[in-house]
């Protein structure tokens, strides 16, 4: 059997063994459509024709991406009703012209709206280092399918963490790319200032390549860089409160090796800065406030089917005043003006992506437990959004479960900080 078809088949297998993931994993299959793909990727390489390197590529899309002729879910019960989509989102377009072969939608937090992971609708993926623990949210089926090998790049979203958190709590690289790098048409929103798209993946070089078809670029190898010379700017203060016994360790355990192999590593203060981010949230925050709006049509029903947690952020957000919305779109641009500032003498910023490993989903069954490992989850990395950097996790390698470590660089500068941190995987003993 030729190639790509064989590993699609392959695919198909693990996405229906009992005894994996699959079925909480992958909220639909596509298995002829990708057969179909499949074929003819393998009838291009015959013939000595590629349409570059995803050609043939097994990819898996979240859950909210409009599939042309299907219904946009969004991890949801209540959308599930909804017309089908009259067409593809822009970037499932750009994925299959690029000759991606799109093998399922992936499950997700429901309206991508929590960072653990977990849906009471369709199950929660189990963490592939344990699978009694949770996956990483809100992109949690994408996370686990390259975790566990069901497609090489998984696509999912980033509104406050959604790449980052999962790829951290399941061991794989993440990226969240400055929000207009690719368009975020034709993926329910959650929030319109905040909502970005990015790739999962095993290594930053394949995180890149998914990520510069979204973008409508050439797809090209990154530059080369020593990790000898790289100016880091290391992030304390708030990024590491509350930091869990695994974390730690296995963060300070990095910033050693990125001496020792002659990394500038410079303490940054951003303390002042995040400060007045909280200041401006405090007011109601763009995902809740943008969500109400977006979810209004279900949002005054009590027995509307929608997890609990989420039902209560975004009726928080339907009682935010107009003029605090305003407010905090007007404060937001000189914020990220300023992070810019702080950022521009780096080649990135540096701190643990999550201040916690995945907790046990047993664990966390309580509002009040799952409330503060949420709020943990994401409070690293929703700051990037906020600011509108961009932003990759790296698996920190050697600790008892999995450890990201988030490199963060200037507004725009995305490439670049691609190159930076394939340096830095290069030495952290990644792909």
């Amino acid at each position: 059997m030729p190639a790509i078809r064989d590993a699609l088949e392959a695919t198909l297998d693990a996405i229906a063994d009992p005894a994996g993931e699959g079925a909480r994993i992958c909220l639909s299959v596509y298995a002829e459509p990708a057969r179909a793909a499949a074929d003819a990727a393998d009838a291009r390489a015959r013939d000595g024709v590629s349409l570059g390197p995803l050609d043939g590529m097994i990819i898996t899309i979240k859950d909210l991406f409009d599939v042309a002729g299907e219904t946009t879910r969004a991890g949801s019960k209540v959308l599930a009703s909804q017309p089908p989509a009259r067409q593809d989102a822009p970037v499932v377009t750009r994925l299959r012209q690029a000759g991606a072969v799109i093998v399922a939608k992936t499950n997700m937090s429901e309206f991508a709206f929590t960072g653990i992971g977990r849906n009471p609708h369709y199950g929660t993926p189990g963490n592939p280092a344990d699978r009694a623990r949770a996956p990483g949210g809100s992109s949690s089926g994408a996370a686990v399918a390259v975790a566990d090998g069901i497609g090489r790049i998984g696509i999912g979203t980033d509104t406050g963490g959604s790449t980052r958190i999962p790829a951290a709590f399941c061991g794989i690289v993440g990226l969240k790319p400055t929000q207009k790098r690719v368009p975020t048409t034709g993926g329910y929103p959650l929030s319109f200032t905040l909502d970005s798209i990015g790739p999962m993946a095993k290594s930053v070089a394949d995180c890149a390549l998914a990520d510069a078809v979204m973008a409508d670029e050439e797809p090209m190898p990154l530059t080369a860089l020593s990790v000898a010379g790289l100016r880091l700017g290391v992030v304390g203060g708030f990024a590491l409160e509350d930091v869990d016994a695994i974390v730690g360790p296995a963060y300070e355990g990095a910033l050693r090796r990125l001496s020792k192999a002659g990394v500038r590593l410079n303490d940054v203060d951003l303390e002042a800065i995040i400060a007045d981010m909280r200041a401006v949230n405090a007011k109601g925050g763009f995902s809740a406030v943008e969500a109400a709006a977006i979810h209004a049509g279900w949002l005054g029903d009590p027995k509307a089917d929608v997890d609990e947690i989420v039902r209560y952020r975004i009726t928080a957000g339907s009682k935010v005043a107009g003029s605090a919305y305003v407010e905090m779109q007007r404060a937001r641009p000189g914020l990220i003006r300023r992070m810019d500032e702080a950022i521009a003498p780096y080649d990135a910023l540096v701190w643990p992506t999550t201040p916690i490993v995945a907790p046990k989903l047993a664990d966390i069954e309580s509002k009040d437990a799952f409330v503060r490992a949420n709020t943990l989850a994401l409070r690293n990395t929703n700051p990037i959004n906020f600011f509108d950097g961009c932003a990759m996790s790296l698996p920190i390698p050697g600790a008892a479960l999995p450890v990201g470590l988030m490199l963060v660089g200037r507004h725009g500068e995305d490439r670049r900080l691609m190159a930076v941190a394939q340096a830095v995987e290069g030495l952290l003993g990644g792909a």
